[in-house]
């Protein structure tokens, strides 16, 4: 267990009005937990303290070679007022399988659950209560080493901050225009693919912003050996309904193993529906689609949970799913994992821990 020290804010922030938009990743809570590591010392000075910029050396090896991890969760405030967190034993471990990756010690699980539970503790006023919104939650680590050579670091710093956070939709869910990429990739297999690292957005952006030109709002990714097995889409993971069956990438590397993936495929396989996951060939979905038996398409992720798939284009083809609408099994997910994670629905599967 950590031994944390904490240190209070004496100029408290404003708290958002009930009516403030919540515009994501822009608004910060008071406080943020700090936690330092160096070789030999291990992880150790564990506080929570004011909110506030950080001091690093121009040299320090994050900005240079890119040794960096982060999560992404979020704390929902209950009805009956227990503040929740959803899964965080998922995100702790794929933490720890980035950390493994890109060579940065890991955290034991109940020293990064006590510490997430600590900082939220600490400013529960920040969560929102106002239907959609939630406190999202951000842990990553970065390399601290003032060195300017290409090995891992030997100090690190691990922080978490937390951001009050509106609907994603706030007008309910709304299908969004996906572009599939045909020119760039996103990521390889024995890359760094799967794991939760500040490359691979970066690697996305000049596709994105393509995409975004074009009046679409997300891409999707193929593979980049064949270019043309799906992966998944922006920082979401991707489901397709083909003929009564969800069908979704298998993981293999270079894909990022969702929580929301993983909970929307625990679900419909509860729900006695056919899940499969496997490669899927660009040309099967637009042969569903040509052939009517493209039934739904959703992107699960920590944001937007369920999003609804309206359009996609492929080249030159342009396929408009369920009319542009919202399908069936993307309503009912979203219902069901959001309701559990606000505890209006019972949580029989044990997906969320109480702060």
């Amino acid at each position: 267990m950590l031994n944390i020290r904490y240190e209070k804010t004496t100029t408290p922030k404003e708290l958002p009005t009930r009516d403030n938009p919540l515009k994501f990743g822009t608004i910060f809570t008071d406080h943020m937990f700090v936690m330092d590591y160096e070789v030999g010392k291990g992880w150790h000075d564990a506080r929570i303290i004011p909110y506030q910029p950080i001091s690093l050396d121009p040299s320090a090896m994050v900005f240079h070679y890119g040794q960096e991890m982060f999560e992404g969760l979020k704390a929902y405030k209950a009805e009956d007022g227990r503040t929740l967190l959803f899964r965080p034993e998922k995100n702790i471990e794929r933490a720890n399988n980035t950390n493994k990756r890109i060579c940065i010690p890991e955290i034991p699980e109940e020293d990064f659950l006590q510490a997430i539970k600590e900082v939220v503790k600490t400013d529960e006023a920040w969560i929102p209560t106002k239907p959609g919104t939630s406190l999202y939650i951000r842990p990553f680590i970065i390399a601290t080493d003032p060195f300017l050579g290409v090995r891992p670091s030997d100090t690190y710093k691990f922080l978490i901050i937390l951001s009050p956070v509106g609907a994603y939709y706030p007008e309910g869910l709304n299908p969004v225009k996906i572009w599939i990429e045909d020119e760039y990739v996103r990521a390889v297999k024995g890359g760094i693919g799967e794991a939760k690292t500040g490359a691979n957005y970066v690697a996305s952006l000049k596709s994105q912003v393509k995409a975004h030109d074009e009046g679409y709002s997300q891409v999707l990714w193929l593979d980049g050996v064949h270019r043309k097995y799906i992966e998944e889409v922006g920082a979401m993971n991707i489901f397709f309904k083909i003929d009564g069956k969800i069908v979704t990438p298998v993981l293999n590397g270079s894909i990022l193993p969702g929580v929301t993936r993983d909970s929307v495929i625990r679900l419909c396989k509860a729900w006695g529906l056919p899940v499969e996951e496997r490669k899927i060939d660009i040309t099967e979905i637009k042969e569903a689609y040509e052939k009517g038996t493209l039934e739904e398409v959703f992107g699960s992720g920590t944001a937007a949970v369920i999003s609804p798939v309206g359009q996609l284009r492929w080249e030159d083809t342009i396929m408009q799913v369920k009319d542009g609408g919202i399908g069936e099994y993307s309503q009912k997910l979203y219902d069901t994992i959001t309701g559990i994670q606000l505890g209006k629905i019972k949580d029989t599967l044990g997906w969320t821990v109480e702060v």
